[in-house]
């Protein structure tokens, strides 16, 4: 009897402890939308006369995402801001291109949302010179049915996307929404050409926006790395740099056990879809483990290359040689540095885009074009 009335006990607190945290969110909410709400009653038109006449801020603390909408109709911007302002962005609004010009100069915008058919410059002129002045800022084209294909022509020049008008307020917060999505998940993905050494444990996990080399570990030139056991035996697989050109792997092929494998043969491929590419040996010796736990669990090397990830064991036989021949701490560093230079030089020729940005992204080579994919990875990995 006393056991159930503990139970019963317990269940009712879980109960209580459910309605009240309910309860406070939905208070926190409700003011958090009446503060919305002041703000977006309260947004005024300032004089803003060296940055644009016609702008109207409305700026909520926290925001999501910073947005700058350009449209030469009020009604279509009053409806921007109070949809957009109440869902917990800062809305700037101005009606037209030049004075959108002015304001990406001295201010930082996530987006910027543009109408398309404007009488004094068109969306298509303000999506061109936007990417080009401000090509960290997303622009999206605000059209109309009877513009849809101008729209994705625009596209070409930059926008990110475009949303179809009459739209209704859960239309617009549900693309918004999208779009930030897709923002934040390029932004996560991007590279940065900086490379650290790493002391990290096997819990840790590396940068996403960087590339880290472990402390203690070699580097080949064609991108595999090697840790030396003091027994002799060296674990070896494919290294950050490699991975995160590459982005996902489909498979592993792991060579066989008791194969004597020579320093520069190859020694392990890894498969993309149908594409398949191979990794030469570091070292010289006797293929002796295979870590088969690795092929169950190919994420695992989203969370990190190294450590544990490693694909296979040679006992070696020539490191007093070898190991000279590999890269470790500052140099591994240095040569780090020149692959990514070479690399970006290379993407350029190969997409023939000389005025393309020096981005770097994770899995930047996935979507190549499989004569493409081949020779990229022969560049940099068969070597």
């Amino acid at each position: 009897m006393g056991f159930s009335l503990l139970i019963f006990a317990f269940i009712i607190f879980i109960i209580a402890d459910v309605v009240i945290r309910y309860a406070i969110k939905s208070m926190n909410d409700k003011k958090l939308r009446k503060e919305r709400e002041t703000i977006l009653h309260e947004s005024i038109t300032v004089d803003f006369s060296t940055e644009a006449k016609s702008l109207k801020r409305a700026e909520v603390p926290n925001p999501k995402a910073k947005i700058l909408c350009v449209d030469d109709e009020d009604v279509i911007l009053d409806s921007f801001r109070k949809i957009l302002v109440l869902d917990g962005y800062s809305v700037d609004t101005v009606n037209s291109g030049p004075e959108a010009f002015n304001l990406i100069k001295t201010n930082h915008y996530d987006f910027l949302f543009t109408d398309l058919k404007m009488p004094d410059m068109s969306g298509t002129e303000v999506a061109k010179t936007v990417k080009y002045l401000r090509p960290d800022i997303d622009v999206v084209i605000i059209t109309g049915y009877a513009t849809v294909e101008t729209a994705v022509e625009c596209m070409k020049y930059g926008a990110m996307d475009y949303v179809q008008k009459p739209f209704t307020e859960d239309e617009l917060l549900d693309f918004t929404k999208k779009s930030l999505v897709k923002r934040l998940d390029r932004i996560h993905k991007q590279l940065k050409p900086r490379v650290h050494i790493t002391h990290l444990s096997e819990t840790e996990k590396l940068s996403v926006g960087e590339f880290a080399i472990p402390g203690g570990v070699f580097i080949s030139e064609g991108h595999t790395w090697a840790s030396v056991g003091q027994d002799g035996t060296v674990k070896i697989g494919i290294d950050d740099f490699a991975k995160k050109l590459i982005g996902k792997i489909d498979d592993i092929s792991f060579p066989n056990l008791g194969m004597n494998i020579q320093k520069g043969q190859p020694l392990f491929s890894i498969k993309q879809g149908k594409k398949i590419t191979h990794f030469n040996s570091p070292v010289s010796g006797l293929v002796s483990k295979l870590n088969q736990d690795l092929r169950d669990d190919l994420h695992a090397l989203d969370y990190s290359p190294y450590e544990k990830n490693w694909f296979c064991t040679i006992d070696a036989e020539k490191l007093d040689t070898e190991l000279s021949e590999l890269k470790i701490g500052r140099n591994a560093v240095t040569y780090y540095q020149e692959e990514i230079d070479r690399f970006i030089k290379q993407m350029k020729e190969l997409l023939k885009d000389d005025k393309s940005s020096d981005e770097m992204f994770w899995g930047q080579i996935e979507k190549l074009e499989e004569k493409d994919w081949y020779y990229i990875t022969g560049e940099f990995f068969k070597k």
